[in-house]
């Protein structure tokens, strides 16, 4: 043994005086491989001497995209689609359509409410069995299947507060009024007045809620107990749908750093690393510009939330071999149903029967043209919500773009407006108009 008491046994001795230089050399080996790997593992910097594969590395690493040079025009049409989240309206804009707007209570309730298949006459569909949460509020399908199979895809619910249409024929004038449809529809959840009653009296904290809740609700003397607890509970829904907003998205970024930033000799300083590539740049030039999508999907929500024929056929395809041919009037049925809807922005339900939305929907005519108009829906969050059109006839977002690209003039109404005229795109400009479109969704 050693220690400080014992002393170390003695090395023994080297043969013909060969062990101290080989030690030596060995020793200056290991020393060059590791300061090698030390090398190696240094971040590059100033003083760093590079290796010459360090170097080839380095100088063919990609380069963020620069932003294009913007014109004034360009500029404030790029303005307009933000900022991102939009304004809200008032407390008490939003409570002369929804008296339960803004009250936690409500929003709650409306939360859980959504996922309650109790409320549906066989107690197995609720409203999120259509609507999804994980799938961005839609279901995935062409068109959405109920209680039967119905005959329109299924729109996301992020971003409709302050909207003034709701569904893809814009059936309704409020958030709340569009959620009573669907809970009585036969086809689609196939309740009722009295059922809804029954699952807020049979559910301690629904009785609650609706206790305190109902006070806010002006009860019209023609309506029965129940009816008030249907439309509380459309009410809550409402409440809670309107909360629901998307995400900032790469677009956002770059509209705000564009803005905030001052030219200098023509590029825009501060930009070098944009958050969308030379191709989502070229395609938000097509949007703005030959395109002129912008017309109809502006502002913050990319849309104007207004109704137009798009040159898609009205006629529904066949089910099963000899079924008679259906059709879907679009909008000119939409006009026919929230103008004799009870629900309505000027009914006995209405917070505010002479207020604006009201005026509104008096003001509201039904035209020929009406006939085959649809919806314009927003492009937030457009990559998670295929397949698109309002009978989901489009998988793909390059389909959509191909369907304006070699628009069929023929189907256009003649008295309508001559909005769209085709676009005649080249694969390379399909191709940026898709890297822009992608940029509008988040991750």
């Amino acid at each position: 043994m050693s220690g400080p008491l014992c002393p170390a046994p003695a090395a023994p001795p080297c043969r013909a005086g060969l062990g101290r230089p080989r030690t030596a050399w060995r020793l200056r080996v290991r020393t060059a491989l590791l300061l090698m790997g030390m090398l190696a593992l240094l971040p590059a910097g100033p003083g760093r001497l590079s290796t010459p594969q360090a170097h080839a590395s380095a100088t063919h690493e990609p380069k963020p995209p620069a932003p294009l040079d913007w014109d004034a025009r360009e500029r404030a049409l790029i303005r307009s689609l933000g900022p991102w989240p939009a304004a809200a309206l008032s407390l008490e804009e939003r409570q002369a359509v929804n008296p339960l707007a803004g009250r936690p209570q409500a929003i709650v309730l409306g939360q859980s409410l959504f996922s309650d298949p109790r409320l549906s006459g066989n107690g197995q569909v609720s409203c999120a069995s259509c609507h999804e949460p994980a799938r961005r509020f839609t279901d995935g399908r062409p068109t959405s299947i109920g209680l039967a199979d119905l005959e329109r895809n299924t729109p996301s619910l992020n971003d409709l507060a302050g909207q003034r249409w709701f569904g893809w024929d814009g059936g309704s004038d409020s958030l709340w009024a569009a959620s009573i449809r669907p809970l009585l529809d036969a086809r689609e959840m196939g309740g009722s007045a009295q059922r809804v009653d029954e699952v807020l009296r049979a559910d301690t904290a629904y009785r609650q809620a609706a206790q305190a809740l109902k006070p806010f609700i002006a009860r019209p003397a023609d309506a029965s107990e129940q009816e008030h607890s249907l439309v509380l509970a459309a009410m809550a829904l409402g409440a809670w749908m309107e909360t629901l907003q998307s995400p900032r998205t790469p677009f956002d970024v770059f509209r705000d750093a564009l803005l905030s930033e001052q030219q200098s000799g023509g590029a825009l300083a501060g930009l070098a690393a944009s958050p969308l590539s030379a191709a989502a740049q070229r395609g938000l030039r097509l949007f703005l510009g030959k395109g002129n999508c912008s017309l109809c999907h502006g502002g913050p929500a990319f849309t104007h939330g207004e109704f137009h024929d798009i040159g898609i056929a009205f006629l529904l395809p066949a089910r099963w071999p000899g079924q008679a041919p259906r059709v879907d009037p679009g909008r000119y049925r939409g006009i026919e149903r929230v103008l004799s809807d009870r629900y309505n922005q000027a009914g006995p339900w209405s917070p505010d029967p002479q207020g604006a939305r009201a005026r509104l929907l008096r003001q509201t005519l039904l035209q020929h043209r009406n006939w085959g108009e649809w919806k314009i829906p927003s492009l937030r969050q457009l990559r998670h919500s295929a397949p698109y059109m309002h009978a989901g006839s489009h998988a793909s977002l390059r389909e959509v773009i191909r369907h304006y690209s070699a628009l069929n003039e023929e189907r256009l109404h003649l008295d309508g407006e001559a909005l769209l005229k085709p676009l005649n795109l080249s694969a390379r400009e399909e191709d940026d108009l898709l890297a822009f479109l992608d940029s509008l969704s988040s991750p």
